[in-house]
């Protein structure tokens, strides 16, 4: 049994103005780089009395990358990195679900510069509630760790004092604030 109200059944839609959907990857090995996409959408279909049927689609436009260097950010949308001219969007589409304590997994296909593989992103529920204009809101962090090179992301420098300039390894943040769907 899940310890998910009962408000929670139902169909949610991303508020974009409320979320935040970043990555983090290691730099030079020795710092954290952070960046975020500024388009995106997606919903949710979650039955809170058997959350193992719950959905999630998420579509990311990835030319609107910002790391807070345009420099950097052209980069990441080149042939180097996610190739944004020929694969504008990063995709997750859920496939399963499934509970682990009060967290759901969902595993899905995250397709990246044309590759689709499998993820799973553990999703933490933050709460229902409503704003002063009767829209009912519900919060959700998600977080997963991948491969880049898994999605032909891999671009990388060799650094004079050994290793590598970007880590293979990105961590996924999604700070979800979402609107329930009118019936």
């Amino acid at each position: 049994m899940s310890n998910f109200p009962a408000e929670l059944t139902g169909t949610w839609v991303i508020d974009a103005g409320h979320s935040t959907v970043g990555f983090a990857v290691k730099h030079a090995m020795i710092s954290t780089t952070r960046g975020q996409f500024k388009t995106f959408s997606g919903e949710a279909t979650i039955d809170a009395a058997n959350p193992e049927a719950s959905s999630a689609f998420i579509e990311i436009d990835a030319t609107s990358v910002d790391t807070g260097s345009e420099q950097r950010d052209g980069h990441l949308r080149s042939a180097d990195f996610w190739d944004a001219e020929n694969n504008p969007k990063i995709t997750f589409k859920s496939t399963s679900a499934k509970l682990d304590g009060d967290d759901l997994i969902l595993t899905g296909d995250l397709t990246i510069k044309g590759i689709t593989k499998p993820v799973d992103i553990k999703w933490e529920f933050n709460g229902v509630g409503g704003d002063p204009w009767g829209t009912v809101k519900a919060g959700f962090e998600g977080t997963a760790t991948i491969n880049r090179t898994d999605w032909g992301v891999s671009w990388n420098a060799a650094l004079e004092t050994g290793g590598f300039l970007v880590s293979d390894k990105v961590k996924l943040v999604l700070e979800i604030e979402a609107d329930k769907k009118q019936a």
